[in-house]
């Protein structure tokens, strides 16, 4: 390692640690540039990505049509008040709604705001259709975000007293199961709201027959069904969306991580008969603008004309066969998920430590809990980038066991 380079390091990790809030613990490196699955730190040094910002970077570190479509809308226009439409809104949304079941479209920054739009609009149904209907029920082991309402929302057991009081309106209950739902559902529910699969919560599938039957509830009743699509839409989970697999449609749906590539951006969907909101009943500064829009659509329609769905599905399903064939000798249990959303659990309470022990090799990977381990890569991962992740993996195994 350069000695000059080291010690530049260590100062900008000095006015790190002097300027920026704590909010996360953070390793001793600074990130410096990205490309493809790679991404190199001011050191020089090399990593292999499996974090993808947390399955925010779905066409890799810099890809070529996100630069392009960044550098030619910033040439032509970056930011107008949302009070007005622009071409690139206009593009952005017709694609998603003719490549999903939704007729509307709201944007946003991030996956929370989006989620806070679906709760808004589901609590505007409530009042307008349901005699003032206002609660929303959710799972535990749930993540719907980091906003104070989106944190009353998530299932985070150890969230429950953090920032108390929370804000009041949602209803816990545990996952896949159905009964639990029925018993807490009341003339004050307004919306169910579920994570196909919950991502932050381990790699966790909502059964088929859950997921069918809580449609058939919902209807029955006259309340809304959310999915929190924000980790598990476009292509991910080897569809373009996770309710592919579930042949379910849900009243309202929210995108984001992946929707921008890495440029901040969000979005709700919904259907015709649920655009209920008044002027001035929902916004912000940057729904809709320009620079976002142009950059999602860039994303979006390169996963969907380069098909890097059925990639996922492909990429997805050699990743869980080697990890099976190697789940006895390393010790790995329930290996699971869909596409390239995968975990797997180890033998021992030492995920933290075992995510710091590969960065030391070159590789990032993500523990969501003491004993799991995330993958995320990009969609457009390679079986050579997967055999070089899994070499790393399995050395670092091997040496903690």
């Amino acid at each position: 390692m350069n000695p000059q380079l080291q010690l530049q390091c260590n100062e900008e990790l000095k006015m790190a640690k002097a300027s920026i809030l704590f909010t996360a613990n953070r390793p001793e490196m600074i990130l410096e540039r990205g490309e493809g699955m790679y991404v190199w730190d001011t050191n020089g040094r090399q990593y292999l990505d499996f974090v993808g910002g947390w399955a925010v970077t779905c066409l890799g570190h810099s890809p070529a049509v996100l630069q392009e479509a960044l550098s030619l809308q910033a040439a032509t226009l970056v930011n107008t008040s949302p009070a007005f439409y622009n071409k690139p809104m206009l593009q952005f949304a017709k694609l998603l709604t003719d490549h999903s079941c939704y007729d509307k479209v709201f944007f946003a920054s991030s996956g929370a705001e989006a989620n806070e739009s679906a709760v808004k609009l589901a609590r505007k149904y409530g009042a307008l259709k349901l005699g003032g209907a206002y609660e929303i029920v959710t799972t535990t082991n749930s993540f719907h975000g980091r906003t104070l309402a989106m944190m009353s929302a998530t299932g985070k057991a150890r969230w429950e007293l953090l920032f108390a009081p929370k804000v009041p309106g949602f209803r816990h209950v545990p996952f896949n199961d159905l009964a639990a739902i029925l018993d807490v559902v009341n003339s004050n529910t307004c919306a169910i709201m579920l994570e196909l699969i919950q991502g932050e919560g381990g790699v966790h599938e909502a059964d088929i027959e859950y997921v069918r039957q809580l449609r058939r509830f919902c209807d029955e009743r006259g309340i809304l069904l959310i999915f929190d699509e924000i980790q598990t839409g476009l292509g991910r989970t080897g569809k373009l969306f996770a309710y592919e697999h579930y042949g379910v449609e849900a009243d309202i749906m929210t995108l984001a991580k992946g929707i921008g590539g890495g440029f901040p951006l969000s979005a709700m969907l919904t259907k015709t008969e649920f655009d209920l909101f008044e002027a001035g009943d929902q916004g912000g500064t940057y729904s809709g603008q320009p620079l976002a829009m142009a950059a999602g659509y860039a994303v979006v329609s390169e996963i969907i004309q380069s098909d890097l769905s059925t990639q996922a599905q492909e990429m997805g399903d050699y990743l869980l066969g080697k990890l099976q064939e190697s789940a006895s000798r390393h010790g790995l249990l329930h290996i699971r998920g869909k596409g390239l959303l995968l975990a797997f659990d180890l033998p021992f309470s030492k995920g933290a430590e075992l995510v710091a022990a590969c960065l030391q090799e070159g590789l990032l990977v993500n523990a969501p809990g003491p004993s799991t381990i995330r993958l995320m890569p990009a969609l457009t991962v390679t079986t050579e980038e997967i055999d070089e992740m899994l070499s790393i993996l399995f050395k670092v195994l091997s040496r903690m066991q």
